[in-house]
């Protein structure tokens, strides 16, 4: 696999990852710095191959640990979870996120996870599925055997789309969609690695970054405070958004207008950002591998017969799965996780000092041959027949764990499903000559450039079954 991605740096050898040393040397750190920004995957798993399971380095003269075993990344996110904070880097998502459940901490993160969970109990999650869809099949009508695409691009717009009804329902319009989508590729720009989001530079120095990230978060409150006073205004509607207005705490307190915009956007984030990551890389694995794709297919054909899934399909549709956990191993969408050490702590038989940075990344985690056999090949049947059975628990966690696990991991799973399994009925994607995967870090784990191309081959239809 590794001739069609590059991340320029080789693969982690297949070792146990012990180490007598700590961590690469520098009492400043600014060298690791620099090759941190230059690049982050292959210098992060670099580390864990040479230094063992857990790596002290220093970055700017702060004390950072990055923890690569199962049982440590446990500690530190379900164990110690009472004296862990959020990570430094929150306070730079806070430009365009706010205070949402992402970049909050304490009683007020507390608070607004309750209030959240109102939107995803199990039987809201399943009332979205016919939604999300039916939204998804009107999305690719337009999609027509032969033409090219870009493939994160049309990822990107559909789960915009599917996000934005769900979220919404019929308060945001395809226009007002699209200017969604377009300020948050100008916001996930900023934080792939920009000086600015780097060195933490304020948002009042005039940098041009600076200015688009500030225009993108305007045009991104302009809507959704429009779509709230609507709302408060007395328009009603059944979707996501209702659920959070109606939300309230113990006191009988519900979430203020800046409470909700904040949510908001975490959740187009959360919803549409990673779920068009995890597609687009999930499809670009298939078009590289058809015997997968091909066992896909044949799943798709015979539990739905080419109707329309629902929810309940979800639970059957085992083997696509299979494919979107493996997709995501190689591929997480989030690919790393962040905490500060509130107190002093062990983890590991390692001492970690209070206002240390702890790094747990799924990048690493999830290539460690020790826990994934052949760890660079995409293989679905490793998830298949008990053998996931094998698999430490934090060997594996594209949604973090522990209380800040995300709270919309089966909201997302079952989009993701949902998607993929609509546009693999419908059509078979073949990568265009001389593409090549490149990964570009950054809150999320982006492609790239312009993005994969890819031509749409459209599949038989079948009829559906009664």
């Amino acid at each position: 696999m590794n001739e069609q991605v590059i991340v320029d740096g080789p693969p982690a050898a297949a070792n146990v990852r012990t180490s007598s040393l700590k961590g690469p040397p520098g009492l400043v750190g600014a060298r690791n710095l620099v090759r941190f920004a230059t690049n982050q995957l292959t210098f992060l798993r670099g580390l864990a191959d040479r230094y063992g399971d857990i790596v002290e380095i220093k970055l700017l003269g702060r004390p950072w640990f990055l923890v690569n075993h199962p049982d440590d990344i446990e500690s530190v996110l379900v164990k110690h979870a009472r004296v862990m904070g959020r990570d430094d880097y929150a306070s730079v998502l806070e430009r365009a996120l706010g205070l949402g459940l992402l970049t909050s901490d304490g009683e007020l993160w507390k608070r607004q996870r309750k209030l959240m969970a109102h939107a995803f109990v199990p039987k809201r999650i399943q009332s979205y599925a016919d939604t999300m869809a039916q939204v998804t099949g009107g999305a690719i009508v337009g999609w027509t055997h032969g033409q090219e695409i870009n493939l994160h691009q049309e990822m990107s717009r559909v789960t915009m789309e599917v996000v934005a009804e769900v979220l919404f329902g019929a308060g945001v319009g395809a226009t007002d969609g699209e200017t969604v989508r377009q300020a948050m590729e100008v916001i996930n720009e900023f934080f792939a690695n920009s000086p600015e989001a780097i060195a933490k530079l304020p948002p009042w120095v005039p940098t041009l970054r600076n200015l688009r990230v500030k225009r993108a978060v305007a045009q991104i409150d302009e809507l959704i405070f429009r779509v709230i006073a609507r709302r408060r205004a007395g328009e009603h509607r059944d979707d996501l958004l209702g659920t959070l207005l109606a939300a309230e705490d113990e006191t009988g307190a519900r979430m203020s207008d800046r409470q909700l915009r904040d949510e908001a956007v975490t959740l187009f984030l959360a919803g549409h950002e990673t779920t068009a990551l995890a597609l687009a890389h999930t499809l670009f694995l298939l078009s590289k591998h058809p015997d997968v794709e091909r066992k896909l297919h044949a799943e798709l054909t015979d539990v739905l017969g080419g109707r329309t899934p629902t929810a309940d399909d979800v639970r059957t549709l085992k083997y696509t799965e299979c494919v979107l956990k493996e997709s995501m191993r190689l591929f997480p969408p989030a690919w790393t996780t962040g905490r500060e050490a509130l107190e002093d702590v062990t983890v590991g038989g390692r001492h970690i000092p209070k206002g240390a940075q702890i790094l747990l990344s799924q990048w690493v985690v999830h290539r460690d041959p020790r826990w994934f056999p052949n760890p660079e090949g995409f293989d679905p049947e490793r998830w298949r027949d008990g053998r996931a059975e094998a698999i430490p628990r934090f060997a594996y966690f594209p949604f973090g764990g522990g209380p800040r696990v995300c709270i919309g991991n089966h909201f997302a799973m079952m989009e993701a499903m949902l998607i993929l399994a609509v546009v693999a009925q419908r059509f078979q994607l073949d990568l265009l000559p001389g593409q090549i995967l490149e990964l570009k870090p950054s809150v999320t784990l982006r492609q790239k450039g312009t993005g994969l191309k890819v031509r749409l081959r459209e599949r038989a239809r079948r009829t559906p079954k009664s």
